[in-house]
């Protein structure tokens, strides 16, 4: 289980960091409005809000990575799982990115953040397996 720990803290900071500098805002892109005001494009808020997914999962992973007991494992493992569902659902359904297939959020972003959290869900449904299986709590 402590490699799943490892592979929820690795997903996290790629969670966390990569669309800081993947967003449009971040390539001094913005949304002009009739009045000459600029406005940040969807993929600015979902850079904004993946910190929220990637620091909790960062957790997760330390702890998971430390932890002995059963439970502490299938819980983390359950919401390392969740917050990997969560980093799909971000730039897919939740917020979104920009629309335009040319875009450095749609071309890197987004399919950072689908890989990543695919991956984190994977290891923690797999997590859960394992904690399931062994029932003693010897997984490492």
């Amino acid at each position: 289980m402590k490699w799943i720990g490892i592979l929820f803290a690795l997903m996290a900071l790629v969670i966390g960091l990569v669309p800081q500098f993947t967003n449009c805002s971040a390539q001094g892109r913005a949304i002009q409005l009739p009045d000459g005001r600029s406005m940040p494009m969807k993929c600015h808020w979902t850079a904004n809000a993946t910190p929220v997914i990637a620091a909790p999962l960062l957790v997760a992973g330390i702890l998971l990575f430390f932890s002995r007991g059963q439970e502490a494992r299938r819980g983390l493992s359950l919401l390392g799982s969740i917050l990997g569902f969560a980093a799909i659902l971000l730039p897919t359904w939740l917020i979104g990115v920009c629309a335009n297939d040319e875009m450095v959020c749609r071309l890197a972003m987004e399919p950072t953040l689908i890989f990543s959290g695919t991956v984190s869900a994977a290891a923690g449904l797999f997590g859960l397996f394992l904690a399931r299986k062994n029932p003693a709590g010897n997984v490492d």
